[in-house]
């Protein structure tokens, strides 16, 4: 009887670790890209459903174990012979020991599927970590391309300045050339 009771409350722990777990699983699927989020949200629905069976069924073994417990008691003190217990008594208890052992199965596997998403998760949100960092790296290199680029426009802006500026000096000595022809070939010829 008391070994029962160690098993009933293993399963509760179970069943509380793996519906913490669940609750964890969620706050972490909510925070991911949409088309990952939707194929996990899908799974936790089935483990959240699998544990709500699994604690109605944890609910009704121990009811149906303590009546059964009690009437084994009543029987046990009421009868001289306390190793006469019928065999559908022995049968009920088999099935009720071979569902509870069923049931930490089916928690052990919940829990073992639950760790695996979990450290899908981890692994999904240290993809994402790399591909932020690449990204802010990207996003440095750029800036620096764009002042490079910047630094560049100004020397050519500058240069054709100085384009323009040359051009208009050497316009204005041929100016000044073309006439200090002119008024020399005036003064030769006016002689």
């Amino acid at each position: 009887m008391e070994q029962k009771r160690q098993k009933f409350s293993e399963i509760k722990a179970g069943l509380d670790d793996a519906e913490s777990l669940i609750r964890k699983m969620d706050l972490e699927d909510r925070s991911l890209q949409p088309n990952v989020k939707a194929v996990l949200l899908a799974k936790l629905r089935e483990y959240k459903s699998d544990l709500n069976n699994l604690k109605s069924e944890h609910k009704r073994l121990p009811s149906a174990n303590s009546n059964q417990a009690a009437r084994d008691d009543l029987l046990e003190s009421g009868m001289a012979d306390a190793m006469s217990v019928s065999a559908n008594q022995r049968g009920r208890l088999m099935m009720s020991t071979e569902r509870l052992n069923e049931s930490s199965d089916r928690i052990k596997e919940s829990r073992r599927t639950m760790l695996e998403t979990e450290e899908l998760g981890v692994s999904i949100l240290q993809d994402l970590h790399q591909q932020r960092q690449s990204l802010l790296h990207a996003n440095d290199t750029l800036h620096g391309v764009d002042d490079n680029i910047s630094k560049s426009k100004k020397i050519l802006t500058n240069m054709s300045r100085r384009m323009s500026r040359n051009k208009w000096i050497i316009s204005s000595i041929i100016v000044v050339l073309v006439v200090a022809i002119a008024l020399i070939l005036y003064f030769k010829l006016s002689k």
